[in-house]
């Protein structure tokens, strides 16, 4: 079960279509993946994230689902995701657990 939806997702996008619904989907799983492991939280802990996974960390999955769809292939020549999304990482800091 992911936290966002593929309806949340294309309405982000702007896509009316279904025919990208399956790679859409996926691309949820890969980034609320990403984004737990980068924090360090599961996005559906109820301890961390009492009233449910907060705002940022959903704009912080929808810009990466975005970035993740609209370029498909491992390299961007001359860009990091940092080019592409720099706020990306400012949503997340704050939920952040740093372990040394």
């Amino acid at each position: 079960m992911t936290i966002l939806s593929v309806i949340d997702l294309k309405e982000h996008l702007n896509i009316i279509e279904g025919t990208d619904d399956s790679v859409i989907a996926a691309k949820i799983a890969a980034a609320e993946a990403w984004i737990a492991q980068f924090i360090g939280v599961a996005l559906d802990d109820a301890t961390a994230f009492p009233d449910g996974t907060p705002e940022p960390i959903k704009e912080a999955i929808r810009q990466l689902v975005a970035h993740l769809y609209e370029n498909r292939e491992a390299t961007l020549v001359g860009l990091s995701i940092t080019d592409v999304s720099p706020g990306l990482f400012d949503l997340m800091a704050p939920y952040r657990v740093w372990s040394f």
